[in-house]
């Protein structure tokens, strides 16, 4: 799979497969959806569901998807699959699978996702995915895991933790921009002692460790083991 990320949520398996599982309840944490909703299925066919990522107040880009789940594994964990693709022609993402997979531990849950998806438009399309777009997806997947995590484990709610980043996040911004802007000043001790801060400040801004209660990617690895397998249930979906 071309993007890998993990973490591990002290939460029991069928919280947090609930968590993950149902879309009303998947929608409020993973930042790469604005809405996800069942679609109508025949008794015995694979669940199918419709996607959207609002990426302007006025425009969703929106795809369908075909899953399945093992929810009864010899070795106590689970498996989900999917398949997905999106006709829209301003999605950069046509088409591609992934799975997560549910491994109890000790004190929890070792929750992992690998997928991959083909770009559309090209050679600029695939210029843009693995300059860009490919980064800012497995940024995003981690940052939801953590996200996920804060709401299993200590009851943050999605919308709360999202506001203390975005709170955290203009800190740091301030952090790196004060120093810049007394520089503006005219010569002084004010704006000498700017000048002596800027480092410092960039420093402090980009390297400060995130709060405990704010969701961020830096703590889900994002680098697959070895021995990294597919499910066998990802062959059995068929492209929605």
């Amino acid at each position: 799979m071309g993007l890998y990320v993990e973490t591990r949520v002290r939460v029991d398996l069928e919280t947090l497969w609930a968590y993950t599982q149902e879309p009303a309840l998947h929608q409020r944490w993973d930042l790469r959806f604005t809405e996800i909703a069942d679609l109508p299925r025949a008794e015995g066919e694979p669940r199918r569901f419709r996607y959207a990522t609002r990426v302007l107040p006025f425009l969703a880009v929106a795809g369908t998807g075909v899953s399945a789940g093992e929810r009864h594994r010899a070795g106590g964990d689970r498996v989900s699959a999917l398949r997905f693709s999106s006709p829209h022609p301003l999605s950069l993402l046509a088409e591609g699978s992934g799975y997560w997979r549910y491994v109890p531990t000790a004190d929890g849950v070792r929750f992992l996702t690998g997928y991959d998806y083909r770009p559309r438009w090209g050679r600029f399309g695939r210029a843009a995915d693995r300059l860009a777009f490919r980064p800012l997806m497995g940024w995003a997947t981690a940052w939801s895991f953590d996200r996920l995590r804060l709401w299993c484990e200590r009851g943050i709610t999605p919308a709360r933790s999202r506001n203390r980043w975005l709170l955290e996040l203009a800190g740091r911004l301030l952090l790196a921009a004060v120093p810049f802007v007394l520089t503006r000043l005219p010569l002084g001790p004010v704006s000498l002692a700017a000048v002596a801060l800027t480092v410092p400040g960039l420093a402090a801004a980009v390297l400060l460790p995130p709060s405990s209660r704010v969701p961020a990617a830096r703590r889900c690895p994002r680098t697959p083991p070895a021995i990294a397998r597919e499910p066998r249930l990802l062959a059995t979906l068929e492209q929605p």
